[in-house]
């Protein structure tokens, strides 16, 4: 097995045949444990991860049977989306689940244990969330207090179309994190793509909040968006998320999305780019400094992709920014 081509491979944890250092390895990144093989043959482990204490998101092989006995996470969530082979786990109010490649994972609950059984071919994307940065996400969207954890499902079938985007935007994110001079080292970035998965998450695999998620959001008037327009004006050089203005307005976020979609036609962070594109338009054309590097400009207000700001720039005014500097010099 080439350990440099698996998922995260620019985040290397370990890579070892020793049971004991495997076992250390994942408690650290993940949650104590205890880590048996089926037998005395050969093991080869890879762990890779990232993130921090909010998200971690790794890849976990240990190419070969072996049985993970695991007690509640407490602070913890896992998300455990098998990418390869297959795995059965039992939680201990009864519940079991068999996981196959691309096709089903497990989501292990703050306040259960549980085990895994892992076949020798078995690979697995897993997520790790904090209860604070799941359940203040949860709350975000639903525009409620959340008390206790979020009751999930044990099973998650990746097979229905919002498994689907869920498999895929963890393994997006995978991607994006292990890119060398690519997101990783971006706070604002990062938040928000966790807060994507996240939202996935919570979409796909059936909990306590799902029916609430499936009904139509309410919306709200052009009033009540005044002033989340008003914050945006007033810091849109900063970051600013769709938490954050939700917040502001005092409402859901999903109560935001429909009332920008229904009244504005637009999303929130759409709107706010618009602000943000219209700041770098006037900078161009007052900043008479010979040295400005539009780049850098750009990227002050967000922008930090120069070949689609660009293409969004001459989408949205005709002509490329070096062209606004050029006719304004």
């Amino acid at each position: 097995m080439n350990a440099t081509s698996k998922p995260l491979n620019n985040f290397p944890v370990l890579h070892t045949r020793d049971l004991d250092q495997a076992r250390e390895a994942v408690s650290d990144v993940y949650l104590p444990h205890q880590l048996t093989r089926a037998s005395a043959g050969p093991m080869e482990m890879t762990l890779n991860a990232c993130g921090n204490r909010g998200v971690t998101i790794g890849y976990l092989t240990y190419q070969a049977e072996t049985t993970l006995r695991m007690p509640a996470p407490e602070e913890f969530y896992h998300l455990n989306l098998t990418t390869a082979g297959h795995t059965f786990g039992a939680r201990e109010d009864g519940r079991r689940a068999e996981t196959g490649a691309g096709a089903s994972g497990l989501l292990l609950m703050p306040d259960r244990d549980c085990t895994v059984t892992w076949s020798p071919d078995a690979e697995q994307l897993i997520l790790r969330f904090s209860r604070t940065r799941l359940e203040n996400h949860a709350a975000d969207l639903l525009g409620q207090n959340i008390g206790e954890p979020v009751e999930f499902d044990f099973g998650v079938d990746l097979t229905t179309a919002r498994g689907r985007s869920l498999l895929a935007s963890a393994e997006f994110m995978a991607a994006e994190m292990n890119r060398v001079g690519g997101i990783a080292d971006n706070p604002l970035i990062v938040e928000q793509l966790e807060s994507f998965v996240m939202s996935n998450l919570l979409l796909a695999v059936p909990n306590t909040y799902t029916n609430t998620l499936d009904a139509p959001a309410p919306t709200v008037n052009l009033g009540r968006l005044k002033p989340v327009v008003d914050f945006m004006e007033a810091n849109a050089d900063e970051a600013i998320s769709p938490a954050e203005l939700a917040r502001v307005g005092h409402m859901s976020i999903r109560t935001l999305h429909a009332s920008f979609q229904q009244v504005l036609q637009t999303t929130p962070m759409d709107y706010l780019r618009r602000i943000r594109m219209e700041r770098v338009r006037t900078e161009l054309i007052s900043n008479p400094d010979p040295e400005l590097k539009i780049t850098d400009l750009a990227a002050r207000w967000g922008f930090y992709h120069p070949s689609r700001f660009a293409a969004r720039y001459r989408e949205t005014y005709g002509e490329l920014p070096s062209e606004t500097v050029l006719r304004h010099r």
